[in-house]
């Protein structure tokens, strides 16, 4: 019996030739299957113009293409940097192990779970640090890292999802920052890039592989985390586009 094309299969197929014969850092096929470009059913008016296409079930898509070039050109910005400089925060669930995967691999510094105010600002605090960068994993969800980063003038990456805000951001690569896999490669290629743009290891020797960084969660924490991000408050803030 021959197999059934599904909406869905079809699509897959259309996309893995759309890439077809593209330099990327990692197969087609990873990056699609790790939902990496799958948005939300929102969009922000700075992330309008990174939309690629609105699917038929009314999620937005990213270009894979353009995913691929940010993360080459944020691991290029973060190999400037000594590893204890930088700073990866995740307040989100899913991206708890990729950031403290990816912070143990390059030397940096990571804050996962509940962001406690005054970490950059004070320097009285019990855990005060002074990154001279940071990478956040939602611009929502870590808004409290990004706010201190920006009081005190310190450059702000993220992965902004089509419904983030991109006010104070200084450079963002546009992917879904919500899902499980998509935190785990995105993290993944991350940390491997900067290691290889760092001269440490080339790119075919990274011993480490995707699950490597991919959140081991039950069901009870992960109805949890999806009741957090339903029940968080938002507010809309001004819109300002990122600069790069």
């Amino acid at each position: 019996m021959a197999e059934r094309v599904t909406s869905s299969n079809r699509q897959e197929l259309d996309e893995t030739e759309l890439y077809k014969g593209k330099d990327l850092l990692i197969d087609i096929e990873t990056y699609l299957k790790s939902g990496v470009h799958i948005g939300t059913k929102v969009k922000t008016g700075e992330m309008r113009r990174y939309i690629f296409k609105k699917r038929n079930d009314g999620l937005m898509v990213f270009n894979i293409e353009t995913i691929d070039k940010r993360i080459r050109l944020i691991a290029k910005m973060l190999a400037k940097y000594n590893g204890k400089d930088i700073v990866i925060v995740a307040r989100r669930l899913y991206g708890h192990k990729p950031a403290k995967k990816m912070a143990g691999m390059i030397g940096a510094r990571e804050f996962t779970g509940r962001f406690i105010p005054g970490t950059f600002t004070n320097p009285q605090a019990r855990i005060f640090h002074e990154p001279k960068i940071i990478l956040v994993t939602d611009p929502v969800a870590d808004a409290q890292a990004l706010k201190e980063a920006t009081e005190t003038g310190v450059p702000v990456i993220a992965i902004a999802g089509s419904d983030s805000p991109l006010k104070n951001v200084d450079l963002a690569v546009p992917a879904n920052n919500k899902g499980r896999k998509s935190l785990a490669l995105i993290y993944y290629l991350l940390a491997r890039e900067v290691l290889v743009e760092r001269k440490e290891i080339a790119r075919e020797s990274f011993a480490s592989n995707v699950n490597d960084f991919e959140q081991e969660i039950d069901e009870n924490q992960e109805e949890k985390a999806r009741k957090t991000a339903q029940n968080r408050f938002r507010r809309p803030a001004p819109r300002r586009r990122d600069r790069y």
